[in-house]
C-alpha cells in the first residue's frame, strides 16, 4: 500500500501535471522535463520523483485530465442537476477544445495513440459521458434515441478549433443542444 503524499508533494505533483498539460498541448512532447520543472517552479528531481520518464508524465497528464473531467461531471450533476449537467458539461468541453486538441495533436505527432499511452482513459471518459447522458435522459431533458457514441461525435465536431471561430462554435453548440432536447 502506498502512503498518501504530503500536502506540499501533492501540490507540486498537481502543479507539474497542470504545467505539463498546457506545455505539451502548446509546444508538443519534445519539451524537456527540466523545462516543465522550471515552469512549474519545482526542481527537476521533484518531477523525476513523481514521473521517472517522460512517458510516465504523459500518461499521468492524460489520466489526470480524464479524472478532472469526471470530477467536473459529478460536480455538475450535484450543482446543475441531472437535467442541465450534460449541457453545461458539453459547453465546458467545447471551451477546452484548443488545449485538449493540442495535447492529442502532440501525442499523434509522436506516433502515439492516447489509448495506447494511457489504456482505459477513453473508456473512463465514455463512462462519464454515459452517466451524464443517462441522468439527462432520466430527467427528460435529452432525447432517448441518443446514445453516448452520438454525443461523443457531436463533441468532436465542436472541438475542432480550426474549423470554426468561437462565435460559430457557440452557435453550433446551441443548435446541437436544441437537437438533443426532446420535442414537446
Amino acid at each position: 500500500m502506498t502512503r498518501p503524499l504530503r500536502a506540499d508533494a501533492a501540490r507540486n505533483r498537481a502543479r507539474v501535471l497542470e504545467v505539463a498539460y498546457d506545455t505539451f498541448a502548446a509546444e508538443g512532447l519534445t519539451v524537456p522535463i527540466d523545462e516543465i520543472a522550471r515552469r512549474a517552479g519545482v526542481g527537476a528531481g521533484t518531477v523525476y520523483r513523481h514521473f521517472p520518464t517522460k512517458e510516465a508524465l504523459v500518461v499521468a497528464v492524460a489520466e489526470d485530465r480524464v479524472r478532472r473531467i469526471a470530477e467536473r461531471a459529478r460536480t455538475l450533476l450535484a450543482v446543475e442537476g441531472p437535467g442541465q449537467a450534460l449541457f453545461v458539461f458539453f459547453r465546458d468541453m467545447v471551451r477546452s477544445a484548443a488545449v485538449d486538441h493540442g495535447l492529442v495533436d502532440a501525442l499523434m505527432s509522436q506516433g502515439l495513440d492516447l489509448e495506447a499511452v494511457a489504456p482505459g482513459v477513453e473508456a473512463a471518459f465514455l463512462s462519464t459521458l454515459g452517466d451524464l447522458l443517462s441522468a439527462a435522459q432520466g430527467a427528460g431533458t435529452v432525447r432517448r434515441d441518443v446514445d453516448v457514441a452520438v454525443v461523443k461525435a457531436l463533441l468532436v465536431v465542436c472541438k475542432v478549433p480550426q474549423v470554426f471561430d468561437s462565435q460559430v462554435t457557440e452557435r453550433v453548440t446551441r443548435v446541437i443542444e436544441d437537437g438533443l432536447t426532446p420535442v414537446r
